[in-house]
C-alpha cells in the first residue's frame, strides 16, 4: 500500500510465557457506549504520545449483514495482530508478555515514579508494537533501572530469561529498520525479517535470482517470507498456513472464510477466495490474483485491506508488515471527491513528467472517503490516513487502484488538535489566516491528490526493474517524495476550483504551500532526538522535497530564511516560481523512477534529506518545549460487538470503547495471542 500516516504536526501545518495462567482481561461488555461526536476523544497520554477513540459515523444505518461482514473482517484483522509485533523484533513478544504480567500481577506500592515508569513504557510498547518507536525507529530505554525490573520480575514470579531482560537496557539491536548504509541495512537493523548473518550484498543476490514468469508482470519476491540462513543457504521461511506464523494465520482463514458468506457481491466473494487461497499456500501469484480481484471489487459499502503491504520496515524493500483496515463507505464525501479519479487522465496529460513518462491510459482509479471501523497490525493503535493499493506498478497500470481517505480518522485528529504551535513557526498573520481558514481543506486535498493522482501516475520504461530492485533502499522515499510533489504542482492549479473542489484555488494553494515547507524543513524535527540524522521514508521525502526546492529558488529568493528576535521563520515570497520548482523535481524524481537511476536518488536523498541542521533543529526542540501538545497520536478500536436474542440468535452488533488503552491491549493479548515467543 502506498500509505500517508500523519501526525498532530501534519495536521496542524516463548519456555512459552503466552500458557502462563493471567488474571481474566476485562470482558468488552463492560466497556463504555460509543461517544458523542462532541465528546472529548482523549482517551490516554503518556510521553510523547496522545490515544484517541474515533467515531463511526453511520454505523447505525447499516443492514445486519453488513454490520457482520465487518465484524468478521475485524476479527480478521484482529487475528493477526502478535504477527506484527514478531515482524518488527524477534524478541517482542516475549518481551510483551513479561511486561504484561508484571503489570496484572504486581502487588507492591503503584505510588512510586518507578511504577510509573514502568507503566509508561509498557503503553509506549504496546503503542509501538515492539520496543522500538513506532517513527523513530530507535529502541525505546526505560525509566526505571535493570534492578527494579529484577524486583518486579520475581514478585510476580514473572519467567523472562535474563539475556532477553538484558535487551530492555542495553545497547544492541538499538535500531529497528536503518538505512544508514554505513551501517548496514541488515546489520544494523533490528527488524525481524532475514536470519542472523545474512548480509545486504547476499540477500539481493538472493532475490535477484528469482525470475518471474513473466517478468512485464513482475512477482513481489520476498513479500511474504522470512529469509535465513540453513547449513550456509538462504531459504525462505513463508508466512503461510502451515508456515511461519501459521498459527495466527489460520485464525485470519477462519474469520475470511466466515466473511466469505456474507458479502455484499459476488467480486467481494471472489477476491476474499483468493486471499483465503494465498495465506493458504503462499502463492505470490495467488496475491496478484487477489489484487486484481480486489481491485476490481469497486461496488458495495464494505470494503478492506489486510495482508502483508508496507515495505518499509524492510531495509531492503522486500518485506511486507502485517496489517488490515476495515471501512464503511462514507457516501456524501465520496461523492464530492469522486471528480478526482474521473479526471486522472486530465492530471496526468498536464503533469510536467517527460512524454514517454506518462501513462497513455490511467486505468481504474477508484477514490472514497471511508469511515474506519477497525484497524490492525501495522495500521493501529498509528494509523495512516490515506491508502492506495495495490503496490505493484504492473497491476496499477493495467487495472487500476483504489485511493481511500480515513475521514473519520482525519476528523478525530481535528477534534483534538490546538494552534499554540501553528502560531509559533507561522512567519507573520497573513500565513497565519490562510493555514486557519484553508489548512484542512488544503491537508484533506494533498492527501487525496497523493492517493488517486500521485501514487497512480507515471510509467517505468520498458526493460527497467521494480523500484525496490533499482532505486533500493531508496525506493520508499522516492515513491512517497514522488506523490508528494504530484499532489503539491496540482494544488496550485484553478483546475481544483474549476471542479468544484475549492471556492478560491490560490489561496488553498498557498495554504498548502505555507504548511508543506513549514513542515519539511522545521516543524518535523520535533520528533528527532538532538543530533540524529532522518532515517523514516516520509520525513526523509518532506526534507528533501522541501531542502531542494529552497536551495533552487535562492537565487530569486523564492523561499526565504528570516531570523527575527531570535526565531527562524521560512517565508514563501513567489508561489508561481515554487510551483514551478515543484514541476522540476516531480519531473526529475518520475525520471529517476521511470530509469531505476539509483544513483541520482542516492544523491537526491543523503544530500537533501538526510542531515539536519542542528542549529535549526536545537532552535525548534526549545520553541516546541512549551506546548502540551503531544507530537504523535493513535488510536483505540471500538469493539464490535455482537448482541444476541432470546434464542441465541444475533439480532444487532453495537460498538463500544475500551474505559482504558491497557485494556484494550490486555484484551487483544488475550484474545488474538496465537503466536509462541519465538516463530
Amino acid at each position: 500500500m502506498k500509505q500517508t500516516k500523519i501526525t498532530l504536526l501534519a495536521l496542524a501545518s516463548a519456555l512459552l510465557f503466552s500458557c502462563t495462567a493471567q488474571p481474566p482481561t476485562k470482558a468488552p461488555s463492560t466497556t463504555t457506549e460509543v461517544a458523542s461526536a462532541g465528546e472529548q476523544n482523549s482517551i490516554d497520554r503518556f510521553a510523547d504520545i496522545e490515544v484517541l477513540k474515533y467515531n463511526v459515523p453511520g454505523w447505525n444505518d447499516l443492514t445486519l449483514k453488513e454490520k457482520e461482514y465487518v465484524y468478521y473482517l475485524s476479527q480478521a484483522g484482529y487475528a493477526g495482530r502478535d504477527i506484527i509485533w514478531d515482524q518488527n523484533y524477534h524478541q517482542n513478544l516475549a518481551i510483551r508478555r513479561a511486561l504484561e504480567h508484571i503489570y496484572q500481577n504486581f502487588k507492591g506500592d503503584k505510588n512510586t515514579n518507578d511504577w510509573r515508569n514502568f507503566e509508561t513504557y509498557l503503553k509506549r510498547v504496546w503503542f509501538s508494537n515492539g520496543i522500538h518507536h513506532h517513527y523513530s525507529n530507535e529502541k525505546m530505554k526505560p525509566g526505571f533501572s535493570r534492578m527494579y525490573f529484577n524486583d518486579l520480575l520475581k514478585s510476580t514470579a514473572t519467567p523472562l530469561p535474563s539475556p532477553i531482560a538484558d535487551i530492555v537496557f542495553n545497547d544492541a539491536d538499538t535500531k529497528k529498520v536503518n538505512l544508514d548504509l554505513a551501517k548496514g541495512l541488515l546489520k544494523g537493523s533490528a527488524v525481524n525479517f532475514y536470519g542472523e548473518g545474512i548480509t545486504s550484498a547476499e540477500a539481493e543476490k538472493f532475490y535477484a535470482s528469482m525470475k518471474s514468469p513473466d517478468a512485464q508482470r513482475p512477482l513481489s519476491t520476498g513479500l511474504n517470507s522470512k529469509l535465513v540462513k540453513e547449513n550456509g543457504q538462504l531459504k525462505e521461511k513463508v508466512w503461510k498456513s502451515g508456515g511461519m506464523y501459521g498459527a495466527a494465520i489460520d485464525k485470519i482463514i477462519y474469520w475470511l472464510e466466515k466473511a466469505r458468506t456474507v458479502t455484499e457481491n459476488q467480486k467481494q466473494a471472489n477476491a476474499l477466495a483468493l486471499l483465503i487461497k494465498y495465506y493458504r499456500t503462499g502463492d505470490l501469484k495467488v496475491w496478484d490474483d487477489y489484487n486484481i480481484a480486489w481491485v476490481e471489487a469497486t461496488e458495495g459499502n464494505i470494503d478492506y485491506n489486510n495482508g502483508f503491504i508496507e515495505v518499509y520496515s524492510d531495509p531492503l524493500g522486500h518485506k511486507g508488515s502485517y496489517e488490515s483496515v476495515v471501512q464503511i463507505k462514507d457516501f456524501d464525501m465520496s461523492r464530492k471527491m469522486e471528480v478526482l479519479s474521473k479526471e486522472a487522465q486530465w492530471f496526468e496529460d498536464n503533469s510536467p513528467l517527460m512524454a514517454q513518462h506518462k501513462k497513455k491510459n490511467v486505468v481504474g482509479v477508484s477514490y472514497k472517503t471511508v469511515i474506519v471501523a477497525a484497524e490492525s497490525g501495522d495500521s493501529s493503535p498509528s494509523t495512516p490516513i490515506g491508502v492506495n493499493l495495490p503496490n505493484a506498478d504492473w497491476i496499477r497500470a493495467e487495472h487500476g487502484s483504489k485511493s481511500i481517505s480515513l475521514g473519520n480518522i482525519i476528523d478525530a485528529y481535528n477534534q483534538a488538535g490546538g494552534s499554540g504551535r501553528l502560531k509559533e513557526f507561522v512567519h507573520d498573520e497573513e500565513e497565519l489566516q490562510l493555514s486557519e481558514k484553508h489548512g484542512e481543506l488544503a491537508s484533506k486535498l494533498h492527501t487525496a491528490l497523493h492517493e488517486v493522482v500521485g501514487h497512480a501516475s507515471g510509467q517505468i520504461n520498458p526493460g527497467v526493474g521494480t523500484p525496490k530492485e533499482t532505486l533500493k533502499s531508496y525506493a520508499s522515499t522516492m515513491e512517497e517524495g514522488r506523490a508528494d510533489l504530484v499532489g503539491l504542482y496540482f494544488l496550485y492549479n484553478p483546475k481544483l476550483q474549476e471542479l468544484g473542489l475549492v471556492d478560491n484555488w490560490k489561496e488553498v494553494g498557498k495554504a498548502a504551500y505555507d504548511n508543506y515547507i513549514r513542515n519539511g524543513l522545521m516543524m518535523q524535527l520535533v520528533r528527532l532526538e538532538p543530533g540524529a540524522d532522518i532515517e523514516e521514508s516520509h520525513m526523509r521525502n518532506r526534507q528533501w522535497v522541501s531542502a531542494w526546492v529552497f536551495e533552487k529558488g535562492k537565487n530569486d529568493n523564492v523561499i526565504e530564511k528570516v531570523v527575527r528576535n531570535g526565531k527562524t521563520y521560512f517565508n514563501i515570497t513567489d508561489y508561481e516560481k515554487l510551483h514551478d520548482l515543484f514541476g522540476q523535481l516531480l519531473r526529475e524524481t518520475q525520471r529517476i523512477k521511470s530509469e531505476g537511476d539509483y544513483n541520482a536518488a542516492k544523491n537526491l536523498v543523503e544530500n537533501y534529506g538526510v542531515k539536519v541542521d542542528q542549529n535549526i533543529h536545537k532552535e525548534v526542540l526549545a520553541r516546541n518545549a512549551k506546548y502540551d501538545e503531544a507530537p504523535y497520536r493513535g488510536f483505540v478500536n471500538p469493539y464490535i460487538t455482537p448482541v444476541k436474542g432470546a434464542n441465541g440468535t444475533v439480532t444487532d452488533y453495537v460498538l463500544k470503547y475500551p474505559e482504558t488503552f491497557p485494556q484494550q491491549m490486555l484484551y487483544y493479548s488475550k484474545e488474538y495471542g496465537f503466536l509462541p515467543d519465538q516463530n
